[in-house]
């Protein structure tokens, strides 16, 4: 059995995202197979491995932009501290004082335009974003789904858990700023083979899967959500991460 995923536009967007750099994996290793001169077919491995970052910010964005319009349109006084408090330009009050918009409307509007401005990636900025929509902190409460979905045989914390996805960003980076180039050196990259991209693949998944469960609150089991089954993250773990996949 699977641990299964939100069920959200959201994160099936997310799930596509990834898919499509599977694809690449996929096509990597046909071409692999061919050794077709003049093509480094590892160019693949590094696409995959650079969309599956964006596809986690990407996924970020649109969930926060979500649950923030729910949030905003509750007008609950239990609302997460950071939206309760964000600040809104007299522009936008004036508009809810002429009818034009609703306070929802204004806030979930505004929040978009500031999110749009910033660079989703490193593991600070997606718990400063996600602080606008739970009060809990997001990367020790992952921490705890990963481990309990490999039956607690990891002993991740939140330091050890963003420095996994450090790692996962900090190889991504050096692909799309230095072209994957070894330091000083302008002609030779650094190896990466399918095994290596599979696996931060899967690391990705597991990551931004863990964020979402973790959004739903420092609970056993969260609502809106399945209780997962840790059999997959298990084997996965074993394996060195296999892919995550969604149940029926």
């Amino acid at each position: 059995m699977a641990i299964a995923h939100p069920q959200t536009h959201q994160f099936e967007s997310f799930v596509t995202n990834l898919s499509y750099a599977r694809k690449m994996v996929r096509a990597g290793q046909a071409l692999e197979v061919l050794s077709p001169k003049g093509i480094d077919t590892a160019d693949f491995y590094r696409a995959a491995w650079v969309q599956s970052i964006a596809a986690l910010e990407h996924w970020v964005q649109e969930e926060v932009l979500r649950r923030v319009a729910e949030e905003a349109a509750k007008d609950d006084p239990d609302m997460p501290r950071k939206l309760r408090d964000y600040p809104l330009p007299l522009y936008c009050l004036e508009r809810v004082q002429r009818g034009e918009s609703t306070t929802s409307e204004v806030v979930a509007e505004r929040v978009r335009q500031d999110i749009a401005r910033q660079t989703l990636q490193n593991p600070d900025a997606i718990a400063k974003v996600m602080a606008l929509v739970t009060d809990v902190k997001v990367w020790r409460e992952a921490a705890k789904w990963v481990n309990r979905w490999s039956q607690y045989r990891t002993s991740y914390d939140e330091k050890r858990l963003r420095g996994k996805y450090i790692l996962l960003l900090r190889r991504r980076n050096q692909i799309a700023h230095d072209a994957d180039l070894i330091d000083g050196d302008l002609k030779q990259r650094r190896p990466i083979g399918e095994a290596d991209v599979t696996d931060a693949l899967n690391w990705i998944e597991r990551i931004a899967l863990a964020l979402a469960y973790a959004l739903e609150g420092e609970t056993s089991n969260p609502s809106g959500l399945p209780a997962p089954d840790p059999t997959s993250a298990e084997a996965s773990e074993a394996a060195g991460g296999d892919q995550l996949h969604k149940t029926e």
